[in-house]
């Protein structure tokens, strides 16, 4: 065999090993992922919060357009811009942060219509409880990220839960509603 016919094997090779990446691993950014929630107040106002100091991995595989998400969110890194306020949704009214200290998604999928991500299905721990919730994406992209030196990939999704599957039942009998939207901000480093 030719060394020309040799090299032509061998760039070919690389090209099929290219074209079959593996899924690559990417560290949560604590610095752009929270999550957020919003709930009517008696159909007057809007009470809104935002939880910090996420930790967790995505994986991720352009070529097969598959991944998995895992993150968890401290409850105690609630803050809504008022003190008492964050103190009373910490408390076993709520979101009882002494005995249910953090809080959990997992999803071992994306679901992607062509080249777009339209959304994560996956499990919901909260106050103990885990329940399936799929995560709308708004949008999701992969960039060179210049403070990390690496890839960075991330997107803005959302759902609408009934707090009541997670026993979060408080002034419900009251006319409080069980809707509540959530919001997860997700960005990853490359590893």
């Amino acid at each position: 065999m030719s060394k020309s016919a040799c090299l032509s094997m061998a760039l070919l090779a690389l090209g099929l090993g290219a074209a079959r990446a593996e899924p690559a691993t990417y560290k949560i950014d604590d610095d752009h992922t929270y999550a957020t929630f919003a709930i009517g107040h008696y159909g007057a106002s809007v009470n809104r919060g935002r939880f910090g100091n996420a930790t967790g991995t995505v994986r991720f595989d352009k070529v097969a357009r598959t991944g998995a998400i895992d993150i968890a969110l401290p409850v105690a890194s609630l803050y809504t811009g008022s003190k008492g306020f964050d103190q009373h949704l910490l408390s076993p009214d709520l979101f009882d942060a002494a005995r249910h200290p953090t809080m959990r998604f997992v999803s071992d999928r994306m679901v992607f219509e062509g080249e777009r991500l339209v959304e994560v299905p996956g499990q919901l721990t909260l106050l103990g409880q885990t329940h399936p919730v799929t995560l709308k994406a708004n949008q999701f992209n992969c960039y060179a990220n210049p403070r990390a030196k690496t890839e960075a990939c991330g997107g803005d999704f959302e759902a609408v839960i009934d707090r009541t599957r997670w026993g979060m039942n408080y002034l419900v009998d009251r006319g409080m509603p069980k809707e509540v939207r959530i919001g997860a901000t997700i960005e990853a480093f490359r590893q």
